[in-house]
């Protein structure tokens, strides 16, 4: 799915124009792009949310040379996904439970 679909589908599902659509897509848009410029969390309860991420300087190897060379430090956007969202995708109702857990906490 592309911006163009997602403005259309919005355009026909809220009886909007296009250009009305496409305005409130890159508005919403510029707002999560400026609050992650200033490092903030946007979360979209309970689709997910975006975060900014510090990447750890490292070294690493130039493929064609095999140097090292320094790879500094950096800012990286990334999005974690809501519960609600990971179970669309998997279609998954509740969740699995870990390493054998048991409901209640009794041990055999």
């Amino acid at each position: 799915m592309t911006k163009a679909d997602i403005i259309d589908a919005i355009a026909a599902e809220a009886e909007l124009s296009k250009r009305a659509a496409g305005e409130i897509v890159d508005r919403l848009l510029d707002e999560i792009k400026a609050a992650l410029q200033k490092g903030e969390r946007v979360a979209l309860t309970p689709f997910g949310s975006f975060v900014v991420r510090q990447r750890k300087a490292r070294e690493g190897r130039n493929p064609k040379t095999g140097a090292t060379i320094k790879i500094p430090a950096r800012k990286v956007p990334a999005f974690v996904a809501g519960k609600s969202l990971k179970e669309a995708v998997t279609g998954a109702r509740g969740g699995a439970k870990k390493n054998g857990a048991r409901k209640g906490g009794r041990k055999r």
